[in-house]
């Protein structure tokens, strides 16, 4: 039954291509590389990249900062590195600049109404709405937290290795289940026992291999229907989600078992509950349903808005966050004499605090480890979202920091777009541009960025040392700032009291795609799922 829905509704959407495919792109003096398929474009290949980016990193080089790829259907993309380019698209013109339907409604049927799927005015509301949640003193507020949570994982390794004395463990799925404890209390003040009950939390079984398992290795039946989604009207494509078929049936179960979560989470935070404690309650969600308060429904959400922020904060406040630390320690463990420089920062830094009669952290001493906070800019080489498309929703001129020759030779500083043009921003590409990282920009060297001057770089990109990981702009990622911390934190805890080594069995760790996001497999494993084993000792 499914096969044959899923054939109609690429039939449907075929129709209503045809009828909306009215006049050229206006980008066709773009020089790029040839479509391998009249149908699929570079999409199926783009999706079923082994190495995320790897047809970017090639592309760049022979075309420079911006080319024209094939989508889906024939429509021609403008794919872009540029960081002039970049910065037009998602800071300077944000609204002008929409998402893609398919990608947008992916999103939808993961979390709900939330903040990332919310366009327009509704995003502007949102944003609004959650921007105290994120101010400065409030996450500082956090701090405790994290270093609470980070010194539980570090008491069940320390457990753990007293017996054995050395551990090769799944560094992503502990780190998970940690940053998932974390979001739990400081978004919800709820505990997910993520820690305590490993692999048996319902909610971290519902998100473990989350991306891995609905985006790795697409069909082509799936590319297709995917990218039909972007031609359907939204009163249509919202019956999608009812689909007898994976990847739905596991979405809808996932958002079923939030939604339990979630109203359990209302009813608790309500604000009939404990008045006294609410008024004083530092977590994300009590200050989103202290606002709903007002008498202005612009500074409210409803309840399935609530329901959906607070998916959204899960899924994006813990995998990513887990994904960026695993990344970092992995390239600690290639890159030992950087983890031991780490290591003695950390120490000099702790006897300040104990000098000063202090035992913990402030945010100002984890700002001062300057070699940590270069480890977590592995956002460079690792990027969890490596690239990003947008539509615009109007001509406009796209200008670029680095001229690109045109297919009839000329010399192209900025290229005209015409309204519903797709233009492909490739973070992972930007991030590797020897122009601004210099030309060692392929390898893990944090020490670059003692050296980097952003005065100099041809165009602010991003919120975080110019990187273009977490975004900029409308819709920068709202908790970069929460995640930051939480990361310094972590490494301070763990790096003080372990050293991280690769496994003994010599294995590749993949940046496998998934969707326009990747995850870290074992090459030649993908049943593994989302995997980046690690052994790890006490420091002696």
């Amino acid at each position: 039954m499914s096969i044959y829905l899923l054939a109609g509704f690429v039939a449907l959407s075929a129709v209503w291509l045809l009828l909306r495919l009215r006049k050229g792109t206006g980008i066709k003096h773009i020089r790029g590389p040839p479509s391998p398929s009249l149908l699929f474009g570079h999409e199926a290949a783009l999706f079923r990249q082994e190495e995320a980016g790897s047809l970017e990193f090639q592309w760049m080089k022979e075309y420079g900062s911006a080319w024209r790829t094939r989508g889906v259907f024939g429509t021609d993309v403008l794919m872009t590195v540029d960081p002039k380019a970049i910065q037009h698209v998602f800071q300077k013109s944000g609204y002008n600049y929409t998402k893609k339907t398919s990608q947008n409604f992916m999103g939808y049927l993961i979390a709900g109404p939330g903040i990332v799927t919310m366009l327009g005015e509704d995003h502007h509301r949102h944003r609004k709405i959650m921007h105290p949640a994120f101010s400065a003193p409030q996450l500082r507020s956090f701090l405790p937290l994290f270093q609470r949570i980070a010194g539980k994982l570090s008491e069940k390794w320390k457990g753990e290795l007293v017996a054995t004395g050395e551990l090769e463990l799944m560094m992503n799925k502990w780190l998970s289940r940690a940053t998932l404890d974390v979001i739990g209390e400081a978004a919800f003040d709820y505990d997910y026992n993520a820690l305590d009950a490993g692999g048996r939390s319902k909610l971290s079984t519902a998100y473990d291999n989350l991306f891995k398992d609905i985006d790795y290795q697409p069909s082509n039946a799936a590319i297709l229907f995917r990218s039909a989604w972007d031609y359907i009207p939204m009163s249509l494509l919202k019956l999608i989600k009812y689909l007898p078929a994976e990847p739905f049936t596991r979405l809808r179960n996932m958002n079923i078992l939030f939604r339990q979560y979630g109203k359990q989470i209302l009813r608790e935070q309500g604000p009939e509950v404990d008045a006294e404690r609410k008024v004083n309650s530092k977590d994300v969600m009590s200050i989103l349903i202290k606002a709903n308060s007002s008498a202005d429904a612009k500074t409210r959400l409803d309840d399935d808005e609530l329901i959906a922020e607070m998916a959204t904060l899960t899924i994006a406040g813990h995998e990513t966050t887990a994904a960026t630390l695993s990344f970092a320690l992995y390239e600690l463990a290639r890159h030992p004499d950087y983890q031991e420089r780490m290591r003695e920062e950390i120490r000099a830094a702790r006897a300040k605090v104990m000098t000063r009669g202090g035992t913990e952290f402030t945010t100002e001493d984890l700002d001062s480890l300057t070699l940590c906070v270069n480890a977590i800019k592995t956002l460079r080489l690792h990027p969890i979202a490596y690239g990003l498309p947008r539509v615009a929703v109007k001509d406009d001129v796209i200008p670029l920091a680095y001229p690109i020759v045109s297919a009839t030779g000329e010399t192209v500083s900025e290229i005209p777009i015409k309204a519903g043009q797709v233009v492909y921003s490739s973070f992972a590409g930007y991030q590797r541009l020897p122009g601004v990282w210099g030309e060692d920009a392929n390898k893990w060297n944090p020490d670059r960025f003692l050296r980097i001057e952003m005065a100099k770089q041809p165009a602010s990109v991003g919120v975080f040392a110019n990187l273009w990981t977490v975004a900029a702009g409308i819709r920068a990622c709202i908790g970069w700032r929460f995640s930051l911390i939480e990361m310094q934190a972590f490494l301070g805890e763990l790096l003080e009291a372990f050293q991280f080594h690769l496994p003994r069995e010599k294995i590749e760790v993949q940046k496998a795609t998934v969707g326009v996001g990747m995850a870290p497999i074992v090459r030649g494993k993908p049943e593994l799922g989302a995997a980046l084993p690690l052994r790890i000792s006490l420091v002696q």
